[in-house]
């Protein structure tokens, strides 16, 4: 028996009586904790995952027993047969009465969500002839991958444009809150085949022949956005209260648009609007000026990094013709201001000194580096990276390299030095 979607007339209407019709199965949770039920009933206030829209949650009671409460987890359709999954101790029968609720935060977050998909999306076609070739309202944030129809574009008398850019992006944003501005009355209208579905100017094409629902925002015959939709919505756009577009980026030959809506977007620019207050304050500037010190800022810390760099690379210098001049058999370097990026550029400049003198590198340096609690092998006699295969394991370590070079990392100071004494 097919479930009454009550839902699909009402998206308000937070809970309803059911009579269970089947009960499709039972097993025992992942940790073998609780009972897990798939149940059918006769009709049902939650919404099954469809369309790029996650299920409702919410309880499951018991009538006369309150007690008897369940967590409906998810919900899933097929062929007209909404599938509960719930989980709770009691037993559940064929025929029981049930009270079923959804979880109302759960629900509105995704119909603010679902109507801002759509109200952007035909925001999109619109202006650039953009079409939604898809879409995901993940965890995190919204998704809409926009390709462009050049034959729309040319109907529309529209620049034939093949991605979207940041000024695009911003339009279409722009315009799509204009739409939640003006509070653009929302309706759903069934038909039962295509041909009845087909005389609303829709922004996409069907991909179904019969039971289509129609989602329009605005008034007919020229609405915002009009498009197929089994999901649910507010009953007008000022409900979503905000769109906000965080990036673009390319996707498989289209363009990725990674927004929020509602109180997730209005929560993020928040979220966004504190750290700016922060960094505000760290600067010393106010909102209208913190790019200028922003700038400022930057631009001191660039001059610094250079002359660090100069200052490095003269120390790097400095210890390759050190090591060289001193020519010692056993010469054991420790650094406590160099990390091992530049320990390697010693031995690169110790390499390209040899080369150009032609001569030989000293018996066997060690450079250490303190911070880092790694050891660098180098000569030109000895092989390094036997030193290391064999010598660092038994101290905890490990790395490799070749006879030339090699390097090995500790966890402590103490059996660097253990192997640096051993070898």
């Amino acid at each position: 028996m097919k479930t009454a979607k009550l839902y699909e007339n009402n998206t308000y209407l937070r809970s309803c009586e059911a009579v269970v019709t089947d009960v499709k199965d039972e097993h025992m949770s992942d940790e073998n904790s609780e009972r897990m039920y798939t149940v059918c009933f006769d009709q049902t206030v939650f919404f099954p995952e469809g369309g790029g829209q996650s299920s409702d949650i919410g309880t499951a009671v018991l009538e006369h027993n309150e007690s008897a409460s369940f967590d409906v987890t998810d919900a899933q359709e097929k062929d007209g047969v909404v599938y509960h999954m719930l989980r709770g101790e009691h037993d559940i029968h064929e025929g029981d009465r049930m009270t079923l609720t959804i979880d109302w935060d759960h629900r509105f977050d995704n119909m603010q969500r679902h109507l801002g998909e759509h109200i952007l999306s035909g925001a999109f076609y619109r202006l650039f002839g953009a079409v939604n070739k898809g879409f995901h309202m993940g965890e995190d944030y919204i998704t809409i991958d926009l390709g462009f129809d050049h034959e729309a574009q040319e109907k529309m008398g529209l620049y034939h444009y093949d991605r979207v850019t940041w000024e695009m992006a911003e339009a279409a944003e722009l315009e799509a809150n204009r739409v939640i501005w003006l509070d653009a009355p929302v309706t759903r209208s069934h038909f039962d085949t295509r041909e009845e579905a087909e005389k609303l100017p829709l922004r996409k094409a069907l991909a179904f022949d019969e039971d289509i629902s129609i989602i329009t925002v605005g008034d007919l015959p020229q609405p915002y956005d009009c498009v197929a939709c089994c999901g649910t919505h507010p009953s007008t756009a000022g409900q979503i209260g905000m769109i906000k577009i965080y990036k673009i980026e390319p996707n498989k030959g289209m363009s990725r648009i990674t927004l929020e809506c509602g109180e997730r977007a209005f929560r993020h620019y928040q979220t966004r609007l504190d750290d700016m207050y922060d960094i505000s304050c760290d600067l010393s500037a106010g909102f209208d000026d913190i790019k200028k010190k922003y700038d400022i800022s930057k631009e001191k810390t660039d001059r610094l990094h250079d002359r660090i760099f100069r200052l490095s690379q003269m120390i790097v210098r400095s210890e390759a013709e050190s090591i060289l001049a001193e020519g010692l058999e056993k010469d054991v370097r420790r650094y406590d201001d160099l990390d091992v990026n530049d320990l390697l550029l010693i031995v690169k400049q110790m390499d390209h000194i040899t080369a150009k003198e032609g001569m030989k590198k000293p018996g066997l340096t060690v450079l250490v580096s303190n911070a880092e609690n790694t050891v660098i092998l180098v000569s030109d006699t000895l092989d390094c990276g036997k030193l290391v295969k064999e010598n660092a394991p038994s101290f905890g370590g490990k790395g490799g390299g070749k006879p030339g070079m090699a390097r090995a990392m500790f966890g402590s100071a103490d059996d660097l030095e253990k192997f640096i004494q051993e070898i």
